[in-house]
C-alpha cells in the first residue's frame, strides 16, 4: 500500500478510514458535553503533529546550514542591508 502525505494531491480530500483512538475518560466526557467532534478534532491534532514533527526534520536536516549561514551574517553582516531606510 503507497504511504501518502497529508499534502498528497493524489489523496482525495475526502479519503477517510476508521481507526480506533484510546483516550482519558474524562476528556472523552468533556469532549461530548461540549459538543465536540472528535473526529474533527483528532484530524486536526494529528495534522498539527505531523507539522510539527516535519518542521523539527527540517531543523535537523538543515542545522548546519543554518549554522553556517549565522556565522556569515554575523561576520559580513545582513545582505542589502546597506539599502534599508530604517
Amino acid at each position: 500500500m503507497p504511504r501518502h502525505s497529508v499534502s498528497d494531491p493524489t489523496m482525495p480530500v475526502s479519503a477517510k478510514r476508521a481507526t480506533n483512538v484510546t483516550l482519558p475518560a474524562a476528556l472523552l466526557v468533556e469532549a461530548k458535553d461540549l459538543g465536540v467532534n472528535l473526529s474533527q478534532a483528532s484530524a486536526r491534532g494529528i495534522a498539527a503533529e505531523i507539522a510539527e514533527r516535519k518542521a523539527q526534520r527540517w531543523r535537523e536536516a538543515n542545522a548546519e546550514r543554518i549554522a553556517q549561514w549565522n556565522a556569515h551574517t554575523d561576520q559580513n553582516g545582513l545582505p542589502l542591508a546597506n539599502l534599508r531606510q530604517f
